[in-house]
C-alpha cells in the first residue's frame, strides 16, 4: 500500500520526532524544506510554511527554548492585565538550561528562574493543534511584583489593579504563590494600598 504523509495545515511548528511519527522520512522532510513547504528553524524544529490558522509568537517558544514558559509582561498581555505591548516574548527557563540559538523573529527575552520558581503555576494552552506553556494568572502577577524593578513600577501597578478588578481572581492562590516565592510581604503591602 502506497502511503504518503501529508502536513496538517492547522499546525504551525513541528519537532523532528513529530514529523517522523507522522510518517515523514528524513528524505521527505528534506524535500519539503527544498520545496519551501517546511522552514528549518534549527536542528530539531520546523515551521509549516503552509500553515492556515491563528498566528501567535508563543508557538515558537518550544522550538527555541525547550522547557520555556511564557512569563512576565507577555503573560500579562495574554491575560489582558496590561495595555503595555512588549517588543519581545518573555520566556522563563530553568536556571541551568541552555538556549543554543535565538531567532531574529519573534524576539525573545529569556529569564533564568530557579527550579522551584520555574515549576510553579504552569498551564498548557492548546489552540487547535498548536500549544504553548504559560504561567497561570496568579503566578504571573506574583512574578510581576517580584521583578517589579525590571518590569517597571507603573506597569506593575496597572497589572495589579486590573487583576484585582477581575471576577475570576483567586487571592488565596495569589498569596500562597507570593509566600512560596518569598515576596508575600511586598505583595501584602501592595494589596493594602490598592484594596
Amino acid at each position: 500500500m502506497d502511503y504518503t504523509a501529508v502536513l496538517p495545515e492547522d499546525q504551525k511548528i513541528f519537532s523532528m520526532q513529530e514529523l517522523k511519527s507522522k510518517g515523514f522520512t528524513q528524505y521527505k522532510i528534506g524535500k519539503l524544506v527544498d520545496e519551501g513547504k517546511l522552514l528549518k528553524l534549527n536542528k530539531s524544529y520546523y515551521e509549516n510554511a503552509e500553515y492556515c490558522g491563528e498566528e501567535s509568537d508563543f508557538y515558537y517558544v518550544e522550538a527555541y527554548a525547550p522547557k520555556g514558559i511564557i512569563c512576565l509582561l507577555s503573560a500579562a498581555v495574554y491575560y489582558n492585565l496590561t495595555t503595555y505591548i512588549p517588543v519581545a516574548v518573555d520566556v522563563a527557563i530553568p536556571r541551568k538550561a541552555k538556549v543554543s540559538t535565538m531567532p531574529d523573529w519573534p524576539q525573545m527575552n529569556v529569564h533564568h528562574y530557579t527550579d522551584s520558581r520555574h515549576e510553579l503555576g504552569i498551564t498548557t494552552v492548546r489552540e487547535g493543534k498548536n500549544e504553548f506553556q504559560i504561567y497561570d494568572i496568579e503566578k504571573t502577577v506574583v512574578d510581576i511584583v517580584f521583578y517589579r524593578e525590571k518590569v517597571g513600577i507603573e506597569e506593575t501597578r496597572e497589572i495589579l489593579v486590573t487583576y484585582l478588578r477581575r471576577m475570576d481572581r483567586n487571592l488565596n492562590r495569589l498569596l500562597k504563590y507570593a509566600e512560596l516565592m518569598k515576596c508575600d510581604k511586598v505583595m501584602r503591602q501592595y494589596l493594602e494600598v490598592l484594596v
